[in-house]
């Protein structure tokens, strides 16, 4: 089951305390205060991984909790530490304060952590407080509690290429056909319910990750069809690919599409809920080229998109026409545009007013 979305409540693990303890062995009198410090407790780490595609892993765990810290010992020997608690999260996830919704942490590269919270410190045992005037004290402290907070986890699919376009153009039929995915395909409309993802393979050494949208159709920013419910998942698409084509208004169908309008139509939905995706590179794939009504107007087509500087590229998903053109030219715009990590460690970093560093660390302990 998709699922890209859950709220969670966090807890990381208390501080040990310490303990009251005397040196007690042979020939030695008087040996002292000797209680150890109290453990520190576990922090609770959030990974993001790619063997994990979805958040369905959370729909039943709401408590996420790290291990206590242990308390100290005699002869001066601290608690052992709470054991992290390390949670995976597909890289993609957001992490937001689920009472003011201000994001945490973006999760985007394959093991980036983020420490959401820390562990009490341990408490002192009562070996800290010996002076000239209390030699033998009877003092020590408790663990300190660690962090506590609820989250909401939001997953944005990470993918090179995204498919937008009316139920039943051919996403999925094209999807399968240029990558190894295998989504549901039916001839009615909404078939798919869920974005599907799959590897496109370019130039038999090089990959890049082509998604299908669920359908749009006018009025999804007003919550008409599947709404906008999966558009967070074209934010993080390099390059939009608009699946169109060309349906007869015939009296058993009078719901024909037009492309030209169609086309519109999905510009102005994707402006609505982002218009900052109207500036990625996009790509008009005019479907279905194999049947008579769409080769008569393809010519018309390819010309108006050709005022607006768009490439349309006439094929049939079904009948594997023209995918060989469309993908190397995917492939170019993909390989050629995709922009550098920030560093060598892939790492997007937040700077804070208060001068702290962040909370996000590469398979590095933070001192």
């Amino acid at each position: 089951m998709f699922v890209d979305e859950a709220t969670l409540h966090i807890q990381a693990g208390r501080g040990g305390d310490g303990m009251v303890a005397f040196r007690r062995e042979k020939y030695v009198p008087r040996g002292g205060p000797s209680g150890g410090d109290g453990g520190k407790g576990g922090d609770v780490v959030f990974v993001a991984t790619h063997n994990a595609h979805t958040l369905a892993a959370f729909r039943h765990k709401r408590h996420i909790r790290a291990e206590n810290g242990r308390p100290g010992g005699p002869k001066n020997m601290s608690g052992r530490g709470g054991k992290d608690e390390i949670v995976e999260v597909p890289a993609g996830t957001l992490l937001l304060d689920l009472e003011t919704g201000e994001q945490l942490a973006d999760l985007t590269h394959e093991g980036q952590r983020f420490v959401i919270a820390r562990g009490g410190d341990g408490g002192k045992g009562n070996q800290h407080f010996a002076s000239s005037r209390n030699r033998a004290p009877r003092k020590a402290t408790q663990g300190f509690p660690g962090e506590q907070c609820s989250i909401k986890l939001e997953l944005k699919l990470i993918a090179d290429v995204g498919l937008v376009g009316y139920p039943s153009v051919g996403k999925s039929t094209l999807v399968a056909a240029l990558s190894n995915a295998q989504p549901k395909i039916a001839a009615y409309p909404f078939t798919t319910l869920t974005p599907n993802l799959g590897v496109v393979r370019w130039h038999d050494y090089q990959e890049f990750v082509i998604a299908d949208i669920p359908g749009l159709i006018e009025g999804a920013h007003e919550g008409q069809g599947l709404g906008i419910q999966f558009l967070k998942h074209v934010e993080r698409t390099n390059v939009l690919v608009h699946v169109l084509e060309i349906t007869e208004q015939l009296e058993d169908n009078p719901d024909g599409r037009d492309p030209i309008k169609d086309y519109e139509v999905l510009c102005e939905e994707l402006e609505k809920f982002n218009a900052d995706l109207l500036d990625r590179p996009q790509v008009v794939a005019l479907n279905k080229i194999d049947l008579p009504r769409v080769r008569e107007r393809a010519e018309e087509v390819r010309a108006h998109f050709a005022k607006l500087g768009m490439e349309c590229f006439e094929i049939s998903a079904a009948g594997h026409l023209g995918l060989d053109e469309l993908k190397e030219h995917l492939g170019q715009m993909v390989l050629g545009d995709r922009a550098e990590e920030p560093g060598d460690d892939g790492l997007e970093w937040w700077e804070r007013d208060d001068g702290i560093p962040p909370k996000i660390e590469e398979g590095i302990e933070e001192e």
